[in-house]
This record gives structure tokens, sequence and C-alpha cells, in this order.
């Protein structure tokens, strides 16, 4: 029957091994090939810690780029070409600006070391635009110049603009020549101390009582704590003032000997101003022109007929920039309550 016949249909007959299986085969592994894309795998993570590297390299680079930008460079100045003509001779303008103080005198000095440095400048202007300052500022300056003069033996003028009086005169007399603009302020030759009494601020309007231990009657002269008394005064006016007045005479007087001796210089140096015609017609500058005039001068003494004039710039650093944005709080500690009631000897002009 049919359906006896479908009960006995054998099942598919499983494809066996064409020869007999070694029983020596049986307990090994199979081995496996390997996957494909090792190779890449090995290749990009070379890459990758390349990559880690290099960004730790610049990561530092920008911190060295940041304190650069943040600090500046100490002594860096660049130079700007102000009149063009040949590099080989180069005529260099230094400045001389503001209030002198320690800052202003080692960025003289910064400058005097770059014109130094540099082979092609065959002379030097100093533009000078200064009521004076601090006797021992203005006193490095001047012997800065004189040194630059004497190692380099290349013409050194003094130029003048705007307010060059008291230091900034002193500063200028060690210059081979003074040219001075027609609206120059110059002279103020002197000394001036300062300070404040401050006794009935401090007594009746805060009850504060100061009190002074001293090894010897002099110690505290003068004070700002008490009126001075009239020995006192005069104590100042013979250990500070008479000095420093002497030795400004004895500047000016060396470096004009050419046109004044000392009695001549006394005369003048009651502190008073002069206008450029005036300091002329007495002997205190020796010319009255613009800053090419004082390059003309220079050249003439240097025997040269064309020159590039290069002045010194200080780059402006992001401390700079800081600086500008910092609050201007009033700080009073020990150096700013010293600075306030101590007496400054200067050679300044005190209308400025």
């Amino acid at each position: 029957m049919d359906f006896e016949q479908d009960n006995n249909i054998s099942s598919p007959i499983e494809p066996q091994p064409a020869g007999p299986i070694s029983s020596l085969n049986a307990g090994t592994q199979t081995i496996r090939p390997a996957k494909k894309g090792t190779g890449w795998r090995i290749f990009w993570g070379i890459v990758l810690a390349f990559s880690v590297m290099a960004n730790f390299v610049l990561f530092l680079m920008l911190i060295g780029v940041v304190a650069l930008f943040t600090t500046g460079q100490r002594g860096m100045f660049t130079e700007e070409v102000i009149r063009e003509g040949p590099s080989r001779n180069k005529i260099a303008v230094i400045t001389l600006q503001g209030v002198i103080h320690g800052q202003l005198a080692s960025e003289v000095y910064q400058q005097l070391k770059v014109a130094g440095r540099d082979r092609h400048v065959k002379g030097l202007i100093v533009r000078v635009n200064s009521p004076g300052g601090t006797i021992s500022a203005s006193d490095q300056i001047y012997k800065e110049i004189k040194k630059f003069r004497s190692k380099e033996n290349i013409p050194v003028v003094a130029f003048m603009q705007g307010v060059a009086a008291s230091g900034g005169y002193y500063t200028s007399v060690a210059c081979e020549k003074i040219i001075a603009e027609p609206t120059v302020i110059t002279g103020s030759i002197g000394v001036i101390s300062s300070f404040f009494v401050v006794q009935e601020l401090l007594e009746e309007k805060l009850g504060v009582l100061p009190v002074t231990i001293k090894s010897g009657q002099k110690k505290d002269w003068p004070s700002s704590f008490r009126e001075p008394a009239p020995e006192e005064l005069q104590y100042m006016q013979e250990k500070l003032i008479t000095p420093a007045f002497e030795r400004f005479v004895q500047i000016v007087a060396e470096g004009r000997k050419e046109t004044l001796d000392a009695n001549e210089v006394r005369r003048l140096a009651d502190g008073g101003i002069f206008g450029a015609n005036e300091a002329r017609d007495k002997k205190l500058i020796d010319d009255i022109g613009y800053l090419d005039e004082a390059i003309e001068s220079v050249k003439t003494m240097a025997g040269i007929e064309t020159a590039q004039v290069v002045a010194y710039r200080k780059p402006f650093t992001f401390a700079d920039f800081l600086s500008y944005h910092k609050p201007n709080l009033l700080k009073l500690d020990r150096t700013t309550l010293y600075d306030l009631t101590t007496p400054q000897v200067l050679y300044l002009w005190s209308a400025y």
C-alpha cells in the first residue's frame, strides 16, 4: 500500500568524511586565521600616541607664549625708522620722557645698550621731555650718557621738547650739544624737598597719637608727625639740599664748560625757568630748532651726508593691557605711608 510505502521511506544519508579519522588529530585545536584589520588598529594607535605628544608640546608652547605676552621680554626694544636713508649710516634717537625715576633710568640704559651694539649707528640724539625727578635717577642717566660718549666716540646731541627742566636739563648737559624747540621750557637749576605734616589730622581729627622712640635727637629730623623746628629745617638744608645743589652746579659747569663757568652757572641757578630764546642767550643751550635740525647737526658732526634715523620703542605687552584695567585703589601700607611722610629731595620743576 501507498501508506505503508511512505512509512518505509528512509531518511537522507548524512555525508561522511572521505577517509578514516585518525586518533592523532582528534584532540588537536583548530588554528583560525587572523582577523582582517589588525594592522590598521596598530597604525591608528601609533597615530593617536603621536597626536597626544604633539598636543602636549603645543600646550607647553602656548604657556610660554602667554607668559611672554604677559610679562614682556625684559630690556626688549624694537627699532622704528622715522627718517628714511641708507641703513649703513644710522642716527639713533633714544627717548627720555616723563618724570625721572628708577624705571625710566633703566629704560634709557637699555636703549643706550641697543644703540651701542649696532655698528651702523654713527650718531645719537637724546630726545628729552621731562620736568626732572629723583636725584639718583637723574644722575644715573647722566652717567650712562657720558659713558656711552666715551666708549662709542660718536656725536651725541640733546634735543629738548616741551619741558626739559631741572633733572631734564641735568641729563641734557651730558650731551655734546643741546638743541631745543622754540617753545621749550628749560632751566630750573636747583633742588626741592617737600613732605606732609599730618599732626593735626592724626591727633585732632582721628584721635591718633604717634609715639616715636629714637636713639638720638636728630634720628627723626624732620618728622611728619609734628611741625618742624627751625633747627630741623636748617639741618635738612645743610645735609641734603646744599650738597645736591652744589653737584647740580658742578655738573652744568662741566657740561657747558665751553660757554659757561661755575660762577655764571651759580647766578643762573635760582630755580628759575627759561624759554628757548632766553636759554640760548644765557648759553644754557646751543641752538633752537626741531628734530630735523638736530638730525642735520648730528650728520655734520659725524661727517656723513645721508643717514637712516631710527627710534627705539618698547613693544606693547599683554601686561600693559592688563595694567590699564587694573583698579586704582588706595593701598595704605608701610611703604605708602613712608612715601607720603618722608621728604623727597628732587631735581624737579615744582610747578609740574
